[in-house]
């Protein structure tokens, strides 16, 4: 065993912790209170598990899973940026440099490993990427849905900006996708949401 790669790779544990703390705008599905980005990432790892069957193709499902658990530890440094802000569109930079940051306190090979694959999930260009941002997307919009729009209504979100923001969820999934406009015109007419 290399104790100095094993004790850099515990002090990116310890670091990676923090992730606890980063407290997100959406609440839990009971709605008692807000999630922090790891009970986030715990759950779309397991629904991206649960319902892969689902994906447009076959994809590798242990990537996908190291990139739902790796995508929000950035926020560490960046904090969480809410989907529906002016301030998501430049969100990527600081994110970039917050990755560069978190990922440094790994061996080499992981730190490269690891910013390859946060960029891979943030450009949603291949099958795991498109595959993985099914689920860091459609979780916000199933925890508003069971919160009678508790957070689009605080906000003003209406259905133009979930389908504008929402809408690459086709490219990993269409049967998910067309499962979530379901979802989206249900609230409307519940009165969770706004047209």
């Amino acid at each position: 065993m290399d104790i100095e790669r094993f004790e850099t790779q515990l002090k990116f544990i310890y670091e990676i912790d923090k992730v606890k703390l980063v407290l997100r705008k959406s609440r839990l599905f009971d709605g008692s209170r807000q999630e922090n980005d790891a009970e986030h990432s715990w759950t779309i790892c397991i629904m991206a598990i649960l319902l892969q069957e689902y994906s447009n193709t076959k994809i590798d499902i242990l990537k996908v899973i190291k990139m739902l658990l790796i995508h929000d530890v950035v926020e560490i440094y960046a904090g969480d940026t809410f989907l529906y802000s002016k301030e998501r569109d430049n969100a990527y930079i600081n994110e970039e440099i917050a990755a560069r940051k978190i990922f440094s306190l790994l061996p080499e090979d992981q730190f490269t490993e690891y910013l390859e694959l946060w960029n891979e999930f943030e450009l949603k260009e291949t099958d795991e990427a498109k595959y993985a941002s099914v689920f860091d997307r459609i979780e916000p919009i199933l925890q508003n849905y069971k919160n009678e729009g508790y957070i689009w209504k605080e906000y003003n979100i209406t259905k133009e900006q979930i389908m504008r923001k929402n809408e690459h969820i086709e490219e990993g999934s269409k049967k998910i996708w067309n499962y979530i406009k379901g979802i989206i015109d249900k609230s409307i007419e519940l009165g969770y949401l706004k047209e």
